[in-house]
């Protein structure tokens, strides 16, 4: 199974010394062999070969074999990809993430309410409140949401009836494999909270997970006035 590159990242950066190695070939004036980084780590060369594959993999080192002029086996040689440091930086928050996700999902007596609540103070942050006694239309509000799911990464797209979201992507996506519950439940408030803040005769009622491997759904429906100033 190939694995999505965010993912791969991920992976990659979730080991210290993996980090570490990353982090020497960022600062290095020039590309390092296996023996040398070996040293700096006090590893085993077999062993740091081992990581800078897995580094390689997700795009976030590059290799090649230096020319040499000399009688020799030419070595190995690698580089902080070109892309490394927004690379590592993307892993980083990432691995903050899985952090905060699998500590609320372990420690909550209700993560998936917890979640849903910490998405509503967000989603109401993240869109612009409209002006007093005024509301959002039901089709201005699907626009917004749609447009602040893009904004977040998801790459969202409307159905034709304007009745489901399908989130295609998944900025953490290795993270919501493992905890569904909560980051599936953070992202429905998310757009709860944006649609209580548009003021719009709209909801966010429930969250599909994986309808197919890189597929969610997002399934909205339209309020009645009464409903809707229930909400506020």
């Amino acid at each position: 199974m190939t694995l999505d590159p965010d993912v791969q990242v991920h992976r990659a950066l979730a080991d210290e010394t993996r980090a570490q190695l990353l982090r020497i070939l960022r600062a290095a004036p020039e590309p390092l062999d296996a023996h040398a980084l070996a040293d700096q780590l006090g590893l085993h060369p077999t062993t740091v070969r081992a990581h800078l594959d897995v580094l390689v993999e997700a795009g976030l080192v590059t290799s090649d074999t230096e020319t040499r002029t000399t009688p020799g086996r030419p070595r190995r040689l690698y580089a902080a990809g070109a892309d490394g440091a927004a690379s590592a930086q993307a892993g980083g928050y990432r691995l903050l993430a899985e952090m905060l996700v699998s500590h609320l999902a372990g420690t909550s007596d209700d993560a998936t309410q917890d979640a849903v609540a910490a998405g509503h103070v967000w989603g109401t942050y993240l869109v612009d409140r409209p002006p007093p006694y005024t509301t959002t239309t039901a089709d201005t509000a699907r626009t917004e949401i749609v447009e602040l799911m893009d904004r977040l990464g998801f790459q969202p797209e409307l159905d034709d009836d304007g009745t489901r979201i399908l989130l295609r992507r998944c900025p953490f996506l290795d993270v919501a494999e493992r905890h569904p519950d909560v980051v599936c439940s953070l992202h429905l408030g998310i757009m709860q909270g944006a649609l209580r803040t548009l003021r719009a005769p709209l909801e966010a009622r429930d969250m599909e997970p994986f309808v197919q491997p890189s597929l969610c759904v997002a399934h909205m429906a339209t309020t009645t006035r009464d409903q809707h100033r229930a909400a506020q």
